[in-house]
């Protein structure tokens, strides 16, 4: 079997595979109001939240535009706290619309800064929003959220969290840390198919949602919320997605968060220490080092599209480059969602095969 290790989409457990077969029903009729029912409590679960929470079909970028046009208006002073390339994305689709970004970029690797985020606030009282990226793909670091949302909320801002690659895989109590708005998606520690943004909305969000001038029409957190009470979405849902979500949400709650969380705190630790016994080092700074997916700095003359490349051929093993101005300098395992520390071994017998033929000289 391949082994498909990036940040996403991920592998989906059969059981999941075989719901999105399932035949179609009616997305206004009974059948499909239970599953959504059903789908959206368990989510509250997983979320940690008695907020609101809805299902749009899209991706998880389509998740973060439903965020920002949903709680955002042109002009509005938007502090973007960014460790990487989707902290960028956020803040790029929150200019589009209007929102007036006041970017505050911490050098890739590493994690935010919860004082710096203070005194941002403070020279700027005019802020409204912060922007979070929880953990960060691109370069494999999760934020402290606990310790940021102190200062977001004791500066009394609106916190807004994209959570993509960390709910349902790392520990996020939406309520507990007082996030205001969090996305996650599907194809990520899910275990299902791309196709569905999942938002938590607190009464703080929906109090900014409004006075929120932005446009919007298909991201509509109002019109969700309308028709979620019929058991319904407002427009046509991606009801096979919905099908395999249902599934893979038993499996989760079967298993028990705290132990889903335990597993992937493995999956992370063994990926670490097996890059480290290579020889290799992790990209990400050490502490803030993410449990879904590792980065590994490139040394001792690693070509690392050449080790991906091989890998991919003749291994059946499946990684993710660098992106941007980190693409050729690091590479990236995923670990999360359907995944167990036998297949982080599996990655790391596979990478130490592979590295001589890429280039690396060991010390």
């Amino acid at each position: 079997m391949k082994q498909l290790r990036i940040p996403g989409p991920t592998p989906c457990p059969e059981e999941v595979l075989q719901a999105m077969g399932w035949q179609m029903i009616n997305h206004r009729g009974p059948e499909f109001a239970k599953i959504l029912n059903n789908v959206t409590a368990k989510l509250k679960q997983l979320f940690q939240t008695k907020n609101d929470v809805f299902l749009l079909s899209g991706s998880g970028t389509g998740g973060l535009e439903a965020v920002a046009v949903n709680t955002m208006s042109p002009g509005d002073k938007v502090l973007s706290v960014s460790i990487g390339v989707f902290g960028e994305r956020f803040a790029a689709i929150a200019k589009e619309f209007g929102a007036e970004i006041i970017p505050l970029r911490f050098e890739w690797g590493k994690a935010a800064d919860p004082d710096a985020i203070r005194k941002a606030l403070k020279a700027d009282p005019e802020i409204k929003t912060v922007l979070v990226t929880h953990n960060e793909t691109s370069t494999g670091v999760t934020n402290d959220l606990a310790s940021i949302s102190s200062v977001v909320k004791e500066a009394g801002k609106l916190l807004v969290v994209d959570a993509i690659s960390s709910l349902g895989s790392i520990d996020l109590p939406v309520d507990k840390w007082h996030c205001d708005v969090t996305v996650t998606g599907s194809q990520k520690g899910w275990m299902v198919p791309p196709g569905l943004a999942m938002v938590s909305v607190s009464q703080e969000g929906w109090q900014a949602n409004q006075k929120a001038k932005m446009p919007r029409f298909y991201w509509d957190f109002a019109k969700a919320k309308s028709y979620l009470e019929k058991g319904q979405t407002p427009w046509t849902p991606v009801v096979s997605v919905f099908f395999a979500l249902e599934v893979a949400l038993d499996m989760m709650l079967k298993e028990g968060m705290a132990n889903v969380f335990a597993r992937h705190a493995r999956m992370g630790k063994t990926a670490r220490e097996g890059i480290k016994s290579l020889g290799l080092s992790p990209f990400a700074e050490e502490g803030y080092a993410s449990n879904t997916v590792t980065s590994v700095a490139a040394s001792n003359g690693l070509d690392t599209k050449k080790m991906l490349k091989i890998l991919r051929e003749e291994h059946d093993v499946v990684l993710a480059g660098g992106q941007q101005k980190l693409d050729g300098q690091i590479f990236r395992i995923g670990h999360l969602g359907w995944a167990t520390e036998d297949d982080v071994k599996e990655v790391i017998s596979a990478i130490k095969k592979v590295l001589p033929q890429a280039g690396f000289k060991s010390n």
